[in-house]
């Protein structure tokens, strides 16, 4: 009887999975918004090499055959060879690139040297070009007055270069918090931003229902997205495919849906990473550490979806 019982709950289990997964899939069509389209409008989703373990020849191979459009990585500082390697994995796989830049100095000044050199070299590169840049730039605890000196670098290098340049909404970053984002946004015009918005819920330990004026404004300033699904304690969900994260998921997805309408209706590309990153981001059991979910098998699902949604 115990048997039979135990054989029950998990079909039961495996069954609600499937249909949940089945209603998700269709979540992008079913709600899909009706956008204003300009024939100019392009989508292009990135794939992470964070936690793959493996060689990036065989990441490239994977990404490529996925149906990734490219791959976002950091851009190889002070190392030809990695360069020289990276550029000629994306050429064998017909791959685009994002490069990230940043740096983890405590003092503001070495900081801002050893960044501007390696988002400067990113950017001046001739040998492929990036869609973007995104940048993991300066600190949380650095004053507002040395954080800028990193978005008026960028700003002039992007007009130099005609690169689109981003700076992410990333804990422990200069955007590490939606108010303070703000003042960014409000004193600086021409930042853009790579938005990852699950670290803003877990900041905030909401889903940011009381800021959305802030929020608003961030969307409006926009180019690059981290699809990563936060939430109010945490900044990845342990499955987004889970029925208990429906509500999380689809906040996200009206999030993202108002970025994209914007790029439609001006006829602009719109890039999406999909960063569902391996442990400690990813839950884990205790003790063993094993995974709780399929980081890679999540980050296709989320691209699949981004696709079918936004193309």
């Amino acid at each position: 009887m115990q048997q039979h019982r135990r054989k029950f709950i998990k079909l039961s289990a495996s069954s609600a999975a499937a249909l949940f997964l089945s209603s998700l899939n269709t979540f992008s069509l079913s709600t899909k918004p009706k956008f204003t389209m300009n024939k100019n409008y392009e989508l292009k989703i990135m794939a992470t090499n964070w936690g793959f373990e493996g060689t990036l020849d065989a990441f490239c191979t994977k990404a490529k055959k996925e149906g990734y459009d490219g791959v976002e990585m950091w851009w190889p500082t002070d190392d030809k060879k990695a360069q020289d390697e990276l550029f000629a994995a994306l050429k064998t796989h017909g791959l685009e690139i994002g490069f990230l830049c940043g740096g983890s100095q405590s003092n503001p000044q070495e900081h801002l040297d050893f960044y501007k050199k390696m988002i400067d070299a990113a950017a001046r590169q001739n040998i492929q070009r990036p869609l973007y840049i995104n940048n993991h730039s300066g600190r949380d605890y650095f004053s507002f007055d040395d954080n800028k000196k990193f978005i008026e670098h960028t700003n002039a290098l992007a007009k130099e270069t005609g690169i689109r340049i981003c700076h992410e909404t990333h804990r422990s970053r200069i955007l590490f918090a939606a108010h303070i984002a703000r003042e960014y946004i409000e004193k600086l015009p021409e930042l853009r931003l790579t938005l990852d918005i699950s670290h803003w819920c877990n900041v905030h330990e909401s889903l940011l229902a009381d800021q959305k004026a802030t929020v608003d404004m961030a969307l409006e300033r926009t180019d690059h997205i981290h699809a990563r699904i936060g939430h109010p304690e945490g900044p990845q969900v342990n499955d987004p495919r889970a029925p208990e994260w429906e509500i999380t998921v689809k906040q996200h997805f009206d999030w993202w849906d108002k970025v994209v309408e914007r790029k439609k209706k001006n006829g602009e590309r719109m890039t999406f990473l999909t960063e569902f990153g391996p442990p400690d981001y990813m839950p884990t059991m205790p003790y063993t550490k094993q995974p709780l979910s399929d980081q890679w098998g999540i980050n296709v699902h989320m691209m699949h979806l981004l696709r079918k949604r936004y193309s």
